[in-house]
């Protein structure tokens, strides 16, 4: 075989994105909060974008003009290289410059006009709104970990446990258990720590920390801990008050009843899960009633003790569009939530010193580098809207019945569809419904949820996967509890209301909206 190197012609197509359309990609795909944090990036970075005062009155306008003019000479010493220190502010304007070098060919020559201005509207004026929402963030929460690392240094016991029940903790996760293999905890522990150790600092682990269930490996040992220390508090609480006779006739009550709990959990666990309950009330010789009522006591127990610690924060979700119906037109109607959104100007002043010719040219390079930059970002969030309203409407019209009548009535609408109905890319679709949601009359949805695929009635109507899900949901609700419905006869049941799918499909459905099967459904 032979190796050697040459010169060869080869005649291909390749598609080069231009950063501004990159830019406008990307700003498409992004949430209204994800946008807002760009913009405040872009104003502390770009020195010709400005605010957009809101109406400003002739009056303000005017002493605005006059304090300009006064500012004029001193803003433009400050920005020329001076004579005196040509190099040494030249170089700083050319180290300012070098983020945009590799893109300076592809970008448009174009300078502003005087006075011209691309803003976002907004319906707010409060000028301190970034640092009243700062003031009034939360502060970051301390982890499980840190906390239970506090208790854990209060506890007294031998160096060698201590050490143990402090790398036994790093392995606890957010809900709370020690999930991790038993083996693997005694292959990572440090040389110094015994298996024997592990072992015995766990219980201590498990039986010092709050909350109680701390430290359990699952959720059967987690309710096992509790028990028993409500167990333990009321011995303990029956010896303070063993001389009053009715008091200890309740403890013997009480400790029957978490008798039953522990037995439930301890011997018949999975039979708990798959509500086997006459199986459960032959094996304990007690009435269905009572394994009922103990099943229900067993609920205040917590399965995820970490969490009592440690709350996830709620996500927070801003609807980028407000649905309202126009009675007068009999039409649903969008209006884009943008108020939020800094409105953005460009500075004419700089636009002046890009076509100065008095001004350093390497200043006039820097400054029309950001203007170009400033307009880019200004007519990429104009086209966002633009296009998030246009696909808005597009699902409003298609989807009139989701509105009027709710999730049973949502209908299939492929992207490829609207794409085609706009004039776009099926793919610049996919990046304005990423991550939206809008605000309706029956709530708040991801406006992706729009974009389902479904199926064909029996009458011909077409009929998203959304709408038999709800419709499933609605079969499974009316059901007899006490003979519920198996996957087969729910598979008949929407049959006959001209739905027709399959077993596993019904299977796939019930797990996406946590429905447990027939058996577990079943009350006795």
């Amino acid at each position: 075989m032979r190796i050697d190197t040459g010169q060869h012609l080869r005649l291909g197509q390749h598609m080069k994105l231009a950063p501004r359309m990159i830019q406008s990609m990307e700003i498409l795909q992004m949430t209204a909060q994800a946008l807002e944090a760009r913009i405040e990036q872009e104003l502390s970075s770009n020195p010709t974008l400005e605010l957009q005062e809101e109406s400003p009155d002739e009056q303000a306008i005017e002493e605005e003009r006059a304090q300009e003019k006064r500012d004029d000479k001193e803003n433009t010493r400050e920005l020329v290289v001076a004579e005196n220190s040509d190099k040494t502010q030249a170089d700083d304007f050319e180290r300012l410059a070098n983020f945009s070098e590799e893109n300076a060919d592809s970008w448009e020559s174009n300078t502003y006009e005087s006075g011209e201005s691309y803003h976002i509207s907004r319906n707010d004026g409060e000028p301190d709104k970034k640092h009243d929402a700062m003031a009034n963030t939360a502060s970051r929460a301390t982890s499980l970990t840190d906390q239970l690392l506090a208790q854990w240094r209060l506890i007294e016991t031998t160096p060698e446990l201590w050490r143990a029940g402090e790398y036994l903790i790093g392995f606890i996760d957010d809900d709370g258990y020690l999930r991790t293999d038993r083996a693997m905890l005694i292959n990572q522990a440090p040389q110094d720590i015994t298996p024997a150790q592990l072992d015995e600092a766990l219980l201590l682990v498990q039986h010092s920390l709050e909350p109680v269930g701390l430290g359990a490996r699952d959720l059967r040992e987690c309710l096992l801990l509790q028990i028993d220390h409500q167990t333990r508090q009321q011995m303990e609480e029956a010896r303070n008050q063993s001389s009053r006779n009715h008091r200890a006739n309740h403890e013997d009550q009480s400790h029957e009843e978490l008798s039953l709990e522990r037995a439930l959990i301890s011997d018949y666990y999975r039979d708990i899960e798959a509500n086997r309950l006459p199986k459960i009330a032959k094996g304990l010789g007690v009435e269905i009633d009572d394994i009922k009522k103990a099943i229900v006591n067993l609920r205040q127990f917590h399965p995820h003790p970490g969490r009592l610690l440690v709350t996830e924060t709620p996500r927070h979700i801003k609807p980028d569009a407000i649905i309202d119906f126009d009675e007068e037109e009999d039409r649903y109607v969008a209006k884009l939530t943008n108020d939020r959104l800094p409105a953005v100007a460009i500075n004419p002043r700089y636009t002046k010193m890009a076509r100065d010719s008095s001004v350093d040219r390497k200043t006039r390079e820097f400054i029309g580098n950001n203007l170009r930059s400033a307009r880019w970002l200004i007519d990429a969030i104009q086209q966002r809207e633009n296009t998030l309203l246009r696909v808005i409407n597009v699902v409003l019209e298609a989807q009139r019945e989701f509105f009027d009548v709710g999730p049973q009535a949502l209908k299939p609408l492929p992207m490829t569809q609207v794409a085609d109905q706009l004039g776009i890319h099926v793919a610049t679709v996919s990046r304005a419904v990423n991550e939206k949601y809008i605000q309706s009359p029956r709530g708040i949805y991801p406006l992706r949820m729009f974009f389902s695929g479904g199926t064909a009635t029996e009458a011909g109507e077409e009929m998203s996967w959304t709408a038999v899900q709800a419709k499933l949901e609605e079969v499974i609700k009316s059901e007899d509890k006490a003979n519920p419905l198996s996957d087969d006869e729910l598979v008949d049941k929407l049959k006959e209301n001209g739905i027709e799918i399959a077993r596993r499909t019904i299977a796939k459905y019930r797990k996406q909206l946590n429905i447990p099967t027939a058996r577990a459904r079943k009350e006795y």
